[in-house]
């Protein structure tokens, strides 16, 4: 598989700002390390393309490699909100592309993002307050080319790699406020995805407080504003909103879209509904 040809090479709103700015450092250094490949993307199939309007099987490409490079740099920042690099949260993202991407998908993942540590490292000692700049410059291109449930998609993601430990160190979690922000999202999204795998078990003692802050309601709200809530969610969350970004991306927004589904069980039972 040629040189990032997983993640469709750099197309899409990815190949201008900020992103394209971070996708050129990157990219050149992996290609001078002897990645190879060319301008345009080789498939395992002999196909290529080099437009970002190419459609393949209902998946704009160029919307989908734009939406995983954003999670690699993001990831990145998560990753290093506490100051560690720590190797639970290096092996989720590495394992997310391997099982959908293959062995090479992983291994130029995990490149990657050590190329974006080194360039946040560089960027800190230039100025501390300039890899921060950079994230929200990141952000505001993702906001104005991606849709709502794209971006709660990706928070998904990022809230998953903070969680893969079990616990989540506050650091990381103000981090994660700070992006969702950047993103033109709320603190209430984020603590909705901090709560999701909390209702796995919905005979723990915990599950019913989960399960409201999962759609965003307080015990307080009535029957009505906690089925226009649950109506809303599963609007903004359905899988099919985010169908075009590929099957890898789907899967990922089924489950937690089943989790929020449970959480309304948990409500609804509760309640009476």
């Amino acid at each position: 598989m040629g040189i990032l040809s997983w993640i469709g090479g750099i197309v899409g709103f990815m190949a201008f700002g900020p992103l394209g700015a971070l996708a050129g450092f990157v990219f050149g250094y992996l290609m001078e390390g002897g990645g190879g490949g060319s301008s345009q993307t080789q498939y395992t199939n002999g196909d290529s393309y080099s437009s970002d309007n190419f459609n393949r099987g209902g998946i704009n490409m160029g919307q989908r490699n734009s939406f995983l490079f954003s999670l690699l740099v993001l990831s990145a920042h998560i990753i290093q909100a506490d100051g560690k690099i720590m190797h639970s949260e290096m092996e989720f993202v590495r394992t997310f592309l391997r099982n959908n991407f293959g062995p090479s998908a992983e291994q130029q993942g995990n490149d990657i993002l050590l190329r974006l540590f080194e360039l946040r490292k560089q960027q800190d000692q230039e100025n501390p307050y300039k890899w921060r700049q950079t994230i929200r410059d990141c952000c505001n291109q993702i906001a104005a080319n991606t849709t709502r449930s794209e971006r709660l998609q990706l928070l998904n993601l990022l809230v998953l790699i903070a969680q893969v430990d079990g616990s989540t160190p506050t650091s990381e979690v103000n981090a994660l406020y700070e992006v969702a922000q950047m993103l033109g999202l709320s603190s209430s999204d984020v603590d909705s995805m901090l709560n999701l795998g909390r209702v796995d078990e919905p005979d723990s003692p915990s599950a019913l407080e989960a399960a409201y802050k999962v759609l965003g309601v307080s015990p307080d709200a009535t029957d009505a504003e906690v089925k226009a809530a649950y109506r809303k969610m599963a609007l903004e969350h359905h899988p099919d909103r985010v169908g075009k970004l590929g099957d890898d991306v789907r899967k990922a927004a089924e489950k937690k879209f089943q989790e929020i589904n449970a959480a309304k069980e948990i409500v609804y039972k509760a309640r009476g509904l």
